[in-house]
């Protein structure tokens, strides 16, 4: 699956993002930061993830249904279903 190169960008920022609030968490678990705050940033950062993941989904859907690739059959609606549960 390709991601359309406009989605690229977000996907990046996005990534990077949750990067950023990564190092933030191994920071505050390293200071002794409490557990509800820990557990709050953690969510934020899965957030992150999961809006990645479905923009890299979204973008690529019309490549996957109908590959131009000749020696790759396109995505099933199961396989496509598949991923989208795999972020859930």
């Amino acid at each position: 699956m390709q991601v359309d190169e406009e989605a690229v960008g977000a996907v990046l920022n996005r990534l990077r993002r949750a990067q950023g609030q990564l190092t933030g968490v191994i920071a505050m678990i390293e200071a002794g930061r409490d557990c509800k705050d820990v557990v709050t940033q953690l969510a934020a950062v899965s957030r992150a993830l999961d809006r990645a993941g479905f923009k890299i989904l979204a973008s690529g859907m019309r490549q996957c249904l109908a590959s131009a690739d000749e020696n790759t059959p396109p995505m099933t609606e199961a396989e496509l279903e598949k991923l989208f549960l795999t972020l859930a």
